[in-house]
């Protein structure tokens, strides 16, 4: 048995290793150790080897999924080793062979899957242009290509994937890369393009891969194929439910960043919980496949007006007398059926899978009524792929019991009625009581022996017995089977043939009700490509009646795309913001245009900068998912990007401070910046000194607004950034307003037009707690700080401006003119002296006055 255990180890050598054994999966020596410590469970030793106790462990295997779910979430890959041979004829072990290989990114069985959130393998390789990549979701079947052009673009995307496992090569290094989750190094060829090309091209039964728009992106090629072999390999199948690879165009993206999707929290919160998110707020969707589609869009805006119109006028025709609200009726009702024809395709559908697929089905013609009269073509669309599948309601109705058991091999599967031949094994197995009863009476009133009987014992089967008095009165039919002291035993053909049928009419009848289930999968199979269109389509549905509903509960409007360069808000609020104030939130607008591009936004901490400004990313954003938007009225024009430097943190492992992170987002976004960009930035520069943060923000500030003409909102407690828009005419100032009463200020949370004149640092750090007489000794030094000042203030408490000219009296200003008139070229040597006396001379008089 060890020497069977080392042997298929050996082939699987990164894997913990689930060897079937009876009705537990064990495992052995180091795996076991490994095991027991990530399951908490029980270790023990059985034999020895090399004179040390074999460490050992194992699970039931009817409760293997736990298991194995909490393995996944761990990143821990299992290849599940199964019996294929006889026990009963098997001389020494059983034969058993790995039936698949358990990995984070390719996973397909409901218990290990969450629900809401997609289940990604990415495949990367880097070929001397590009990096290409390919995104599988072996739960959908959804198979994706496309290519980035540097490191940067490509960390970009892997965070927008999220990836639940990552393929690359061995000879790719990238620094971040060590850092996913689920990292996973193949040799290097398995990335060689002509064998990958040869793979897709066989999967897909096609003899090049033009049709599907990738022939001229050789890294996605290469990647893609590495990704379909290692599938394969995994799960011992053919992938029949992959049935196409799309390209992803980015150029159709508005594009977003690492650090703007985390400062943005769409998902994911700061924390990595994903309560107070956007997606917290506002996925209401009634399916699991339309949630998982709604944080799709989520993370991959777009910039193709065609489709972004059709969704907003889809929302806008389900807002209309509330036609929603029917339709999220119906959809609650429908199960994951991209994952349930998955598991169809996979031959892994479970009883409950077809159970739910019936009843998806079965709601399919009231959806259809409902959406008959929406008379919009986007929605028709939906609708003719949602389609309608009577045969196949009508055949798992008639095929499924009403509640059937979790798994095929308890029984208890197929209705009765629907099949003869197992309604009759059925009833041998739990009618033969009766049947014997019936058989004994009729044999009776036959023979008119009084004395027989039907009866049945383990060794001799069953049998008719009669008296040994009568035994000689028997029909020629009756053969003797047994003798006993005082009857004879006899079997009839008939009783024979029962016999036969009884003593195994329950294995027979769990191997025909598999068959049948088999046969129920095959059946499926030949419309899969159909009823995947049908789930896609349901999922898109949801999504819309998802957003058609929230524009209505949170007063969201439509959103006017335009032409020319503008971003417009009026009264635009933060959805996740207002859903957990008591209190009504504070709206606000905004106005960029072409003349007016970059906002100076000044205020005091806690005054609003902050949610003001992702507000505004969050507006924009959701404009460009097709989505309504939390404002009274929004006009905007496309989008290319969105970038955000919000907060402040650290990268510890990375060997990156916090000023440095800060510097590498500012790189990030001045070099890759367009004119149709949003920008936002906030306090940039206050992880260095003044001097060094104030002019890093002034010059970033510039060319944003000159050079690089972003729409930017540009936050700052540098109250010297706000004459920027004295010599540059596309940017504004504008503040967020605060009440003072006595020595305490009230939040107003409204944006103003014009600079702040402070900062307020006192009042809120005295909010938070800090110590009276640590206020009292800060207040001191600002009061000296501030006299100390060069700059000559307005008002007694305004914060002096660094950038300013020192103020002059009229003697130096004539002294300054006099000696910036003086033709030094022309001056002899003794007139120069003369003159610089004579100006230090005034000099002096000037300062004694």
């Amino acid at each position: 048995m060890m020497q069977q255990f080392l042997k298929i180890k050996a082939q699987h050598p990164h894997e913990l290793l689930f060897y079937r054994m009876g009705d537990f999966y064990e495992l052995f020596f180091d795996d076991a150790k490994r095991a027991a410590e990530l399951l908490d469970i029980t270790l023990t030793a059985r034999g020895k080897s090399g004179g040390e106790p074999i460490p050992m462990c194992g699970v039931p295997y009817h409760s293997v999924e736990g298991y194995l779910a909490r393995l996944v979430k761990l990143g821990v890959s299992v290849a599940i080793c199964e019996q294929i041979g006889d026990p009963a004829t098997s001389k020494g072990p059983v034969e058993r062979q790995v039936a698949r290989i358990v990995t984070p990114g390719t996973l397909s069985d409901e218990a290990l899957l969450d629900e809401r959130r997609d289940t990604l393998l990415v495949s990367v390789n880097q070929n001397a242009e590009q990096f290409g990549l390919a995104v599988l979701d072996m739960s959908t079947g959804r198979f994706g290509v496309f290519e980035v052009a540097n490191e940067a673009a490509l960390i970009s995307e892997l965070q927008r994937l999220r990836p639940a496992e990552l393929l690359i090569s061995e000879e790719l290094s990238i620094a971040e890369l060590p850092k996913m989750p689920g990292l996973r190094k193949l040799p290097p060829w398995d990335f060689e393009f002509d064998s990958a090309e040869r793979a897709l091209c066989r999967h897909f039964n096609v003899q090049d891969l033009s049709g599907f728009g990738i022939a001229s992106l050789p890294a996605a090629i290469a990647a893609a194929g590495c990704l379909l072999l290692y599938v394969k390999d995994t799960q011992r199948t053919e992938l029949p439910h992959i049935r196409s690879i799309h390209f992803e165009s980015r150029d159709k993206a508005v594009a977003m960043d690492a650090a703007t999707r985390r400062n943005l929290e769409l998902d994911i919160n700061l924390n990595g919980g994903d309560s107070n998110t956007l997606a917290s707020v506002l996925d209401r969707c009634q399916t699991a496949m339309g949630s998982r589609l709604f944080k799709r869009w989520l993370h991959r805006p777009l910039r193709d007006m065609e489709i972004l119109n059709g969704r907003q006028s889809s929302i806008a025709v389900l807002i209309d007398n509330y036609r929603f609200e029917t339709l999220r009726d119906e959809l609650k009702h429908i199960g994951d059926l991209e994952r349930i024809l998955s598991r169809v395709a996979l031959r892994s559908a479970r009883p409950r899978d077809l159970s739910r697929l019936q009843h998806s089905l079965a709601r399919l013609p009231a959806l259809q009524a409902q959406l008959r009269p929406l008379e919009f073509s986007h929605l028709q669309n939906l609708a003719g792929d949602i389609s309608e599948f009577p045969e196949l309601d009508a055949l798992l109705e008639n095929a499924i019991t009403e509640n059937p058991p979790m798994v095929i091999r308890d029984g208890g599967v197929i209705a009765e009625g629907y099949d003869a031949e197992l309604d009759e094994l059925r009833s041998l197995s739990s009618d033969a009581g009766d049947y014997l009863l019936e058989l004994e009476q009729r044999e009776r009133e036959k023979t008119g022996l009084s004395t027989l009987k039907v009866g049945y014992n383990r060794v001799h089967g069953y049998y008719i017995e009669i008296s040994r008095a009568q035994a000689a009165q028997a029909p020629v039919e009756y053969v003797r089977r047994q003798t006993l002291k005082n009857a004879e035993r006899f079997i009839t053909p008939e009783l024979k043939t029962f016999e036969d049928k009884a003593l195994s009419s329950k294995s027979r009848a769990l191997a025909r009700e598999k068959m049948l289930y088999e046969a129920l999968l095959e059946t499926l199979n030949e419309q899969l490509g159909a009823l995947q269109l049908c789930a896609h389509a349901l999922s898109e549905l949801d999504v819309l009646c998802n957003l058609a509903e929230r524009a209505v509960q949170l007063e969201f409007c439509q959103p006017q795309f335009t032409t020319q360069p503008s971003l417009n808000i009026e009264q635009g609020r933060h959805p996740v913001v207002e859903s957990v104030l008591d209190e009504p939130f504070i709206a606000n607008d905004l106005d960029l245009h072409n003349g007016r591009r970059c906002l100076i936004i000044t205020g005091p901490n806690m005054g609003g900068k902050s949610t003001y400004m992702r507000q505004t990313a969050l507006i924009v954003l959701l404009a460009h998912i097709g989505s309504f938007v939390p404002a009274k009225a929004v006009s905007l024009s496309i989008m290319d990007q969105i970038f955000t430097r919000i907060g402040s943190s650290d990268d510890l492992a990375g060997g990156r401070s916090t000023f440095m992170v800060e510097m590498n987002e500012t790189a990030n976004i001045l070099h890759n910046a367009t004119e149709r960009s949003l920008v936002l930035m906030d306090e940039i520069g206050r992880g260095t000194s003044t001097f060094d943060g104030l002019s890093l923000a002034w010059a970033s500030a510039i060319e944003l607004a000159d050079k690089v003409r972003a729409f930017t909102l540009f936050a700052t407690h540098y109250f010297e950034l706000t004459v920027l828009p004295e010599n540059h005419p596309t940017a504004a100032n504008v503040h967020l307003g605060v009440s003072e009463y006595q020595d305490s200020i009230v939040f107003l949370h409204q944006v103003k037009s014009g600079p702040a004149n402070r900062s307020y640092g006192l009042q809120v750090a005295k909010l938070a707690g800090i110590p009276d007489s640590v206020i009292k000794a800060a207040r001191s030094k600002l009061q000296l700080l501030e006299n100390q000042a060069v700059a000559v203030a307005s008002a007694p408490t305004s914060q002096p401006d660094l950038f300013a000219a020192p103020a002059l009296s009229a003697e130096q200003q004539a002294i300054f003119d006099a000696l910036g008139s003086a033709d030094l070229d022309d001056l002899s040597p003794r007139e120069a002296q003369t003159l610089l006396y004579q100006l230090q001379q005034e000099l002096k008089s000037s300062k004694a006055k």
